[in-house]
């Protein structure tokens, strides 16, 4: 299998979709990005790492809201980060590290619209994962220790703040069909099912580059 593939991994809340991508990463022997991108992030721009994992996959706040807070920014007050929101700062300085990650070697990106960011790279592949609302529901309760009363409206919730987060800064929907490679139920493969479609996948599409090129 190609060496140099950068998989992105979309997901609903509570599909599993962290989980698929560590393991996929396992497999496949790349390294896994979630919450260390936030920390790849933090030390390339030099924003607190506190203020990233705040703000982490959230949508928008006011631009007021922005201006006032973007004054506990640490570093160079010269950096290219200091004249704008600071919505807007966190998500530059997550794209600026999601590119130089993805420059440096193949690896597993969770969320942080990373398909996007990496929409116009020939190794990236894109992935979504979903499942039913029931299973996402029973999931958050039993790993996450959701409140059962309240696990819906977390999981419905928890996916309208990613929903609204992308489609800000991706100018695109979230988890339209058109904008990834491969869509994939979790809920009818399972966790391990999901990773072995996804592997299977990205042998076909090596094996179909290999095909167009002959």
């Amino acid at each position: 299998m190609a060496t140099n593939l950068v998989i992105t991994i979309g997901r609903q809340f509570g599909s599993g979709g962290r989980k698929v991508g560590k393991l996929l990463a396992e497999k496949l022997d790349i390294p896994y990005y979630d919450k260390e991108l936030l920390a790849e992030a933090a030390k390339d721009s030099g924003i607190c790492q506190e203020i990233f994992e705040n703000h982490d996959e959230k949508p928008t706040r006011s631009l007021l809201f922005s201006l006032v807070t973007g004054m506990q920014m640490h570093g160079d007050p010269g950096s290219m980060y200091m004249d704008m929101p600071l919505n807007h700062k966190i998500f530059l300085a997550q794209f600026d590290a999601i590119r130089r990650i993805a420059s440096e070697g193949p690896c597993v990106i969770v969320g942080r619209c990373a398909d996007y960011v990496l929409r116009d790279k020939p190794n990236a592949v894109s992935v979504f994962v979903k499942a039913d609302i029931r299973q996402r529901v029973e999931r958050a309760v039993s790993l996450y220790g959701v409140d059962p009363a309240r696990a819906e409206e977390t999981v419905r919730k928890a996916d309208k703040q990613r929903a609204s987060y992308y489609n800000y800064y991706a100018t695109a929907t979230w988890g339209d069909v058109n904008n990834y490679d491969l869509c994939v139920d979790t809920g009818k493969l399972g966790i391990e099912g999901t990773v072995e479609l996804i592997e299977q996948y990205l042998r076909l599409r090596e094996q179909a580059l290999k095909n167009a090129k002959e």
